[in-house]
């Protein structure tokens, strides 16, 4: 099974930049879609940003877009998330997770069945 392992995050103020990486234990196939997810104190993981597999297209939440870009590598083994003009409500918890969703299902949680370990972003002067 693939394992999932995150690193970057950290503290950064308000329009900072930061970068979150996701290696995985193994090439991710065409059949895999690689996603990022969040979740703040008291709330639902919400979906930020996918590579869907099949066409690998990308994909991004409303609140990101323009923001955020997700990328992954030649080698299909990691996945980024380049995160610019950060702001204080994108403070979460940061989660790369990888599965096989249909493209409608895509943006919930539940359609996932890897997870990585998870990293602290917080956004704050």
């Amino acid at each position: 099974q693939i394992q999932l392992v995150q690193s970057g995050g950290g503290l950064v103020q308000p329009v900072g930049s930061l970068r979150l990486s996701c290696v995985a234990s193994e090439r991710l196939s065409n059949s895999h879609t690689i996603s990022w997810f969040r979740q703040a104190p008291g709330k639902e993981r919400e979906f930020v940003a996918a590579i869907f597999r099949s066409d690998w297209n990308t994909y991004y939440a409303t609140s990101v877009k323009g923001r955020f870009t997700i990328s992954r590598d030649s080698a299909r083994t990691t996945v980024a998330l380049q995160m610019n003009n950060l702001a204080p409500e994108d403070t979460a918890v940061y989660y790369c997770g990888t599965g096989r969703p249909i493209l409608s299902s895509m943006r919930r949680p539940d359609a996932y069945g890897t997870w990585g370990q998870g990293t602290q972003v917080t956004v704050s002067s």
